[in-house]
């Protein structure tokens, strides 16, 4: 999994990045995620929304055991959109360096088409705790919902260990993807009806 040599790094995201004081990484915690941008026909992409926190996220999460950034991906989205997809590409990676709790996470970033909608979503108990849903919309307007929800976050109110740090480390990082998406992919060639 530590072979980046052919991704870009979309963003390292930091501490400077709130304007605190970075404190330096001593044996960090570390933790490797696939995440992405899920696309239907209609140009539409999936977009993860807590909205007790009032978050908006991409779909993805934590890489298992054994498991490959790519299979992670396609797991995470089954799980968290309900649906099979296809046409995996990598988009690139993101790194988190948290170093107010000594925490760093790389993130394999992936752009994929809905292959199948399996209707049915499996959200944990915590995610339903904080009004987990999925939101379809343009990737324009995914932007202006994930920068704009940056203001008015809110601590889990099932989950006492995420705090707002970690919140908008997790906002500041998808922003960043889904604005490098728009910027490089060219989003003329991608239906926006509403």
């Amino acid at each position: 999994m530590s072979n980046l040599d052919n991704l870009k790094c979309i963003k390292l995201v930091t501490d400077a990045d709130f304007g605190i004081e970075p404190k330096p990484l001593n044996n960090p915690i570390t933790r490797f995620g696939a995440r992405g941008i899920v696309l239907r026909a209609d140009g539409k992409m999936a977009l993860f929304n807590k909205a007790k926190m009032n978050e908006y996220k991409l779909p993805g999460g934590g890489i298992d055991p054994g498991e490959s950034p790519d299979v992670a991906f396609a797991r995470e989205v089954r799980e968290e959109v309900g649906c099979t997809v296809k046409n995996i590409k990598p988009l690139g990676y993101t790194i988190e360096e948290k170093g107010q709790t000594n925490f760093t996470q790389t993130s394999y970033v992936f752009v994929a088409d809905v292959e199948k909608d399996l209707g049915e979503l499996s959200f944990t108990e915590k995610e339903i705790g904080e009004g987990a849903q999925i939101v379809w919309t343009t990737p324009k307007e995914a932007l202006k919902l994930i920068s704009g929800c940056m203001n008015g976050l809110k601590d889990s109110p099932v989950d006492k260990s995420e705090n707002l740090y970690s919140t908008k480390f997790v906002v500041l990082r998808d922003m960043f993807i889904l604005d490098y998406f728009i910027k490089t992919l060219n989003l003329k060639t991608i239906p926006t009806k509403k």
